[in-house]
């Protein structure tokens, strides 16, 4: 990443100097690495690269470019501090730019510039070959304007940057001229609203969108030969009888194709199943949609589309808004596919492509086998974006290959193996499935014409003879062997439904237990993780799934893990899955790869943060450590899982979860209505206790209850505004669908469950937010009742207090505990009773007092404030950071662990600690 200060840095080291034979290498790697922010830039670019120069007698002269960047195609030309970069040489009579371009003239077609700059040490001509007018209209960049303008040479070691974002924001577009399309031709159907017409509808989408593609793309050979049919067309039911009669012709060879119907016949044959005569019904295309047809969809950019991106915003467009949530369907950024892909195999495939470089065109041409005999596999494939962007990552690593081939020996007969047909997917939604398919076709094109592009030979465009693999059925019920043998697939990705275990419908549900009984009550995405366990059982292949972060945490690791017999390979901890579209779902999620077979490679757990870039903006950051096993909380701990207990692992005191009074909101009184109710029920205050839970407590609020344990009959009846509630309690139990709570009607009086302290005790707030340091926890008398959104600890002491309220204890919750979003869940069972206590001396003990009374007191002296106030990340008093501090430190040292430990190095020794306690039980 750029570094602007680095910028001035450069500008001032390079102002009034520069002398084009001794410090053009100097001049270049200290921009690529100060401008460009290439780590190591000597790996970018070559200097003094000999060219093969064209000449008017048979004898090639020999030339010398001074810089060329190979993966960017740019050619640089460099002069001294004094010369100008519009005069011509004096010996040669050619501009700057001229000379580069002789030496472009000499490169063969797949090393041909795409950029020259010429440059003097002071001044940048940027020339853009694609532009007609290329050497009288370049781009000037003073070096003193670098700082504001660095991002004009974005393209010297990055070609996919700018293109990658102008790609999202195109197929955002697209996505809604096709929904305006979409809406337009809908209301010319009979029946608008049957599932026939609605498949028809989105079959004729699909197919509209590849022709308007393909026409943008230039694949059709007349330029505007779609456009021109339909501005011929102005009769409704004519175009329509025109545009079936070219999904007919389209999908018919040339050989078999009426002679006579010679406007048509221009059309290529397109094979591969897309224009297959299915009895699809078209309306007739009245005004409306003809308009929106040639003004809208015919003239847009469809060549410039991601299908990876398209894919997926086309399905969200056309797809009903509740079968999407049903569906669990989100859909996802370029980049977090990548981080899947990247690790489980692209990076190891790029490194491989290196070594391969080195040995000749033997290796090369076993590395592009390689390439084309990898299968991949998405079983919940959705509209194809994983399966779409890994077989463009590949195809474009192959054109590597080829490139490096053809350096070697221009002549050799280069060919493309990776195919669309190496990708397998399963998906539910016949729609989805069209989608999906359409996106590999349309990907399949897109990389056939980079490869024209870039090395001047590729396959035809058409017919299409691919076949893309995607299928459509329940992926839980459904043998994926049939699709693909597990002894041809080599990786496993997938992007499965998002519904958690309250969302599932009858048919999820039924799904998962026909699977395993084990994981019923877990999310649905449980059920892609153990059939794919299965799968892989014995093979090589390793699978990699994005999932909603709920299944790394609280009480469904235990089932799901100890279930699979696999291990991790590398994770995502939790982080923002983000689509490109704003209308699209943002999850909290976490990525798992994992495999049955041993793994050499380091386990490596990633986190993704954020920073901002010179401009101010929010950008990703990823970061990693290794581990030497990752267990199902993505820890770097042995394969321990914690399951629920009723009492606590150690000798301590037990917890509880506070009352509560299933009492329809009768035996509560808010904050608003206590004066008044006290005012008019004097008699009852005596019987009115402070209500207290998670929101309360953090927040500061009020709440009250009516506390009846010991409150006689006849004082009850002589209160009627306390008497009115408990009818009304009567009312709202015998209403409940539940038997249970329908007999605690016959005691209106009371909670349906009474767990209150007789003496002080400790609150742990059930829910509390995740950007806090630690859970505020304190102190509460037996008269404050807490209520069942709370915990409470009976007998607790000082000690108690400081080693739940420390970093150790802090770094066990965060690792097990269940989570409301990113919001802490904090459970008896789970968290607190399985927590490893230290058995600290009479010294430590009482040190670790001292300290959280030193937390109390501190607390004490910002009477106003909240705890939340007092516990925000930003506001946290300073006295009370350094009290917390010093009772971590107390803490630490009671338990052995060194002062320095990181939170995942203390979740590992607590884990340890836990294993050998439970050996004893």
């Amino acid at each position: 990443m750029t570094n602007l200060n680095a910028v001035k840095k450069f500008v001032k080291d390079w102002s009034g100097h520069g002398y084009e034979k001794g410090e053009t290498q100097k001049f270049w790697l200290q921009f690529l690495r100060d401008v460009s922010g290439v780590d190591k830039p000597e790996y970018y670019i070559e200097f003094e690269v000999q060219v093969k120069l064209p000449s008017r007698t048979e004898r090639r002269i020999t030339g010398f470019m001074d810089a060329y960047l190979d993966d960017t195609k740019v050619i640089i030309e460099q002069k001294s501090f004094s010369v100008s970069l519009d005069d011509e040489d004096p010996g040669t009579g050619l501009t700057p730019f001229q000379q580069a371009k002789r030496y472009n003239d000499g490169l063969e077609q797949f090393r041909k510039a795409r950029w020259i700059i010429t440059s003097n040490f002071r001044e940048f001509y940027i020339y853009d070959m694609n532009q007609p007018d290329v050497e009288t209209d370049p781009l000037k960049i003073r070096l003193d304007e670098l700082p504001e303008k660095f991002y004009a040479f974005d393209f010297l070691v990055d070609k996919t940057k700018t293109n990658v974002r102008i790609e999202e924001e195109i197929s955002v577009k697209a996505g809604k001229v096709v929904k305006k399309l979409y809406s337009a031709l809908r209301k010319l159907y009979l029946n608008p609203d049957s599932p026939a017409s609605i498949q028809s509808l989105n079959k004729l989408c699909v197919r509209l969108v590849f022709i308007l593609y393909a026409q943008s793309a230039g694949v059709f050979g007349k330029r505007r030969i779609f456009t021109e049919m339909i501005e011929r067309t102005a009769d409704p039911e004519d175009l329509r009888r025109k545009l079936r009669a070219l999904f007919q012709t389209l999908n018919t060879k040339p050989d078999d194709r009426d002679a006579y119907n010679k406007k048509l016949n221009i059309f290529p044959y397109i094979d591969g199943g897309i224009f297959a005569e299915e009895n699809i019904e078209i309306p007739n295309i009245e005004d409306d949609a003809r308009k929106i047809l040639l003004e809208d969809a015919c003239w847009f950019k469809w060549k410039d589309i991601s299908p990876t991106i398209f894919g997926a915003v086309f399905e969200y467009t056309l797809s009903n808004a509740d079968e999407r949530k049903e569906g669990g369907m989100h859909f996802t950024a370029i980049r977090n596919i990548q981080k899947v892909i990247d690790p489980l195999f692209m990076d190891d495939l790029r490194a491989e492509f290196e070594t391969a470089k080195g040995y000749g065109i033997s290796a090369l041409l076993e590395f592009q086998n390689k390439l084309a005999s990898l299968h991949i596999l998405d079983p919940a494939c959705g509209s194809g974006n994983f399966l779409t962007e890994s077989y463009i990552s590949l195809r474009r690593l192959e054109n590597l290959v080829l490139r490096e081939i053809l350096k070697l020996d221009s002549k050799f007969p280069v060919q493309i193996k990776v195919s669309i047909e190496q990708f397998f997917g399963i998906e539910l939604n016949d729609f989805a499935v069209s989608v999906a398919r359409t996106a590999l076709w349309i990907s399949e094109i897109q990389l056939k014409l980079e490869t024209r592009e870039e090395l001047g030979k590729a396959d035809e465009i058409f017919p299409i003879h691919t076949k893309a693999n995607i299928l459509e059925a329940n992926a839980l019920r459904y043998d994926w062997s049939k699709l693909i043998a597990p002894s041809a697939c080599n990786f496993i990705i997938s992007n499965p439904p998002f519904v958690g275990t309250k969302g599932q419908s009858p048919e999820q549900k039924a799904d998962i237990l026909a699977l395993c009984p084990a994981l019923k009550p877990l999310d649905y995405v449980t059920g892609w993780y153990y059939k794919a366990s299965q799968f892989i059982h014995g093979t090589n292949i390793r699978a990699a799934f994005v999932s909603t972060n709920s299944i790394t945490q609280g009480e469904q690791v235990a089932p799901l893990w100890q279930n699979l017999d696999a291990h991790i390979d590398f994770a995502y901890k939790t982080f923002k899955w983000s689509s490109e579209s704003s209308q699209l779902a943002q999850v909290h999620v976490v990525i798992i790869a994992f495999s049955h077979a041993p793994n050499p490679k380091p386990k490596k757990i990633f986190s993704v943060g954020f920073e901002l870039n010179d401009e101010g903006k929010k950008v990703e950051k990823i970061s990693h450590t290794v581990a030497q096993n990752i267990n199902g909380y993505l820890i770097d701990a042995p394969n321990i899982y914690i399951e629920k207990l009723s009492k606590p692992l150690c000798n301590v005191p037990a917890i509880a979860k506070g009352s509560q009074p299933t009492d329809g909101g009768n035996l509560v009184i808010k904050a608003a209505d206590y004066e008044e109710f006290v005012k008019a029920e004097p008699a009852a205050l005596k019987y009115i206790r402070p209500y207290i839970g998670a929101e309360e407590f953090i927040n500061g609020k009020k709440r009250y209850c009516l506390w009846l344990v010991d409150c006689p009959p006849n004082e009850l009846r002589s209160m009627k505004k306390v008497f009115e509630r408990v009818k009304k309690v009567v009312e709202s139990r015998l209403n409940s669908p539940k038997v249970t709570t329908q007999k605690f009607a016959e005691t209106p009086t009371l909670f349906t469950e009474i767990r209150q302290p007789d003496s002080n005790y400790i609150l742990i707030p059930s829910i509390s937010s995740e950007n806090r340091r630690y859970i505020p926890i304190g102190f509460m008398t037996p008269d404050v009742i807490a209520s069942n959104l709370a915990l409470t600890i009976s007998g607790a002491t000082l000690y108690h207090f400081g080693v739940l309220t420390s970093s150790v204890h802090m770094a066990w919750t965060k690792a097990i505990c269940g989570r409301f979003e990113l919001r802490y869940i904090y459970s008896a069972s789970l968290v607190y009773n399985n927590f490893p206590w230290c058995e600290p001396t009479a010294g430590q003990r009482r040190v670790i007092e001292a300290t959280a009374q030193k937390i109390l007191d501190v607390r004490s002296k910002y009477a106003g404030a909240s705890l939340a106030d007092l516990y925000d990340a930003t506001a946290m008093p300073a006295d009370l950071k350094r009290a917390h501090r010093e009772n971590d430190a107390a803490v630490l040292a009671a338990y052995g662990f060194a002062q320095n430990l990181s939170e995942a190095e203390i979740v590992a020794r607590l884990m340890k600690m836990y294993m050998e306690l439970t050996k004893s039980r």
